[in-house]
């Protein structure tokens, strides 16, 4: 990634808002198998609007710990979108063959973050230039899209892609997916919060989320809730 990257991001945030009006770890217990029902809410305050994001960017372990720290962000739930197969579980996403990628639902105050934001943060924290794959993170679950929800996130998201590739953001093509949304399956409780929940526990943890969420609070402070 070149050193560029942060300054085209911050330049197209502010040429994109007006745009249109409108791994695996050890397995679980049967016990903790259960799908879940609801997201992982965040305590903030918002205006009483929101709009919805659907990203996929590698393991959702990592994303779901990065966007929940983002001020205006409601709630970030970890499952799998893209895919053929209703109610898929993690053991059968992992197999690569239901077609889901690992991805956040996020749910967020348009008042205090915007979809530009929420893209930035995304293309800033993931290498989207690795076809199904994020570092020794490999199969079709890992990889790269933005599932929007409407044209202008469709634009929006196209419009960052291929501005940073005639940039030269990055030393590669982007492979980033653009695909409209369709189905959302929240993934089991215990893949929700795995971070702040497991982090003295998997080293994976402590190996491959801490550094990248230490480097995202770094290059992001402004962008994060109170404590």
């Amino acid at each position: 990634m070149k050193a560029t990257l942060k300054a085209v991001l911050g330049v197209l945030v502010l040429t994109t808002t007006g745009m249109l009006s409108c791994a695996q770890q050890s397995a679980p217990s049967e016990k903790e198998t259960t799908k879940k029902e609801t997201g992982t809410m965040t305590t903030t305050s918002f205006s009483g609007k929101t709009d919805t994001a659907t990203l996929a960017n590698g393991c959702f372990w990592c994303t779901e710990a990065i966007f929940e720290q983002l001020d205006g962000v409601i709630s970030a739930t970890s499952g799998y979108t893209g895919g053929h197969v209703k109610n898929p579980t993690y053991k059968e996403v992992c197999t690569g063959e239901t077609g889901h990628a690992e991805a956040l639902q996020i749910v967020y105050d348009p008042a205090k973050i915007s979809f530009d934001e929420l893209l930035e943060v995304f293309w800033e924290t993931h290498d989207p230039t690795t076809l199904n794959r994020q570092g020794n993170d490999v199969g079709t679950q890992y990889r790269s899209g933005v599932f929007y929800h409407n044209p202008e996130q469709k634009e929006k998201a196209e419009k960052y892609k291929d501005e940073l590739n005639k940039t030269g953001a990055f030393n590669n093509p982007i492979v980033t997916e653009v695909t409209a949304f369709s189905k959302f399956y929240p993934a089991e409780d215990y893949h929700q919060q795995y971070f702040e929940n497991n982090e003295n526990q998997n080293p994976y943890c402590k190996i491959v989320i801490r550094p990248k969420l230490d480097k995202f609070r770094k290059v992001f402070k402004d962008k994060l809730k109170k404590d």
